[in-house]
């Protein structure tokens, strides 16, 4: 399938803010320093108010909140592997191909904060809204409970959370970078509170360039594998405003390899219904004109 052209800016940001606008700012989450402590978890639930999730224990290594939810707006993956922490197949008389081990990978996973986002254009009544800093933040008192957004989301991030005592009833809730802390000046409350810099906070822009370095570093040391995922403006959705650095595939992380924006092909999906249906008002108008004679 052909990929259409994205808009270039979506949601005409940041021009719709005028003076008010600010540098665009996200996460970069290096991967290879995160000790799986949680901290970000934690602090996440506590700055802004997320109830627990179940206390469920799945079995799954440590991980214990399985994956990004209404209740869950920061992951820690846990991915055990029967394999060595570095591989150099390029290196002549390598002993990597015959090397085993386990290594955990552990990565913190969040909301991405897309260029384009299909949750805010599916959202009928703009309880979703990209702010003055290029984040997409849930208006939880705008929100109508319609659930639209959750499967427009190509990550399964967003989620509804049931309202106690209303069956059937919920708002959409996701993690909004720390808006509140952002107008105030602060960083977010997981990035503050990771104790390897795993989870980095900044403009985009120079997260993006700190990043690229760092990957050359990480593939100098060995780690073949490693990449970048979310930090090209070329892919599906226009690039992340959280992206990551990743030992392994997207895969491997329960992450998609390729991400669309789910909403992209609806502008030609609108006009060749419009198409047909002017067509076919033509055919009836023709018919009852060829009647009426």
């Amino acid at each position: 399938m052909t990929q259409l052209p994205l808009p270039d800016n979506p949601r005409a940001w940041p021009e719709s803010y005028g003076d008010e606008a600010e540098p665009r700012v996200g996460f970069f989450t290096d991967t290879t320093v995160c000790i799986g402590c949680k901290a970000c978890e934690v602090a996440c639930k506590e700055w802004n108010a997320v109830p627990d999730d179940g206390f469920a224990f799945a079995g799954s290594s440590y991980d214990n909140t399985g994956a990004l939810s209404a209740n869950t707006w920061r992951h820690v993956a846990f991915i055990e592997q029967d394999k060595p922490l570095r591989v150099d197949t390029e290196a002549p008389g390598s002993e990597a191909d015959g090397a085993v081990g386990l290594r955990w990978l552990m990565s913190s996973d969040v909301c991405k904060h897309c260029t384009h986002a299909a949750c805010l254009d599916v959202c009928p009544t703009g309880a979703l809204f990209r702010s003055e800093y290029g984040t997409v933040v849930v208006q939880q008192d705008v929100c109508n409970g319609c659930g639209y957004c959750v499967p427009a989301c190509p990550f399964g991030v967003i989620d509804r959370r049931e309202i106690e005592g209303a069956p059937g009833e919920g708002v959409a809730q996701k993690c909004t970078l720390c808006y509140d802390r952002g107008k105030d000046g602060l960083e977010p409350a997981c990035a503050k509170a990771c104790p390897t810099e795993s989870i980095q906070f900044g403009e985009l822009d120079v997260l993006r360039e700190r990043a690229a370095s760092r990957l050359e570093t990480v593939h100098a040391d060995g780690f073949a594998g490693a990449q970048l995922y979310g930090a090209d403006p070329g892919d599906g959705v226009g690039g992340f405003g959280a992206f990551f650095l990743l030992l392994d595939d997207p895969e491997v992380y329960g992450l998609p390899p390729d991400p669309v924006v789910t909403t992209r092909d609806l502008p030609s999906i609108w006009g060749a219904a419009l198409a047909a249906a002017g067509a076919l008002a033509g055919v009836i108008g023709l018919s009852l004109v060829g009647g009426r004679k």
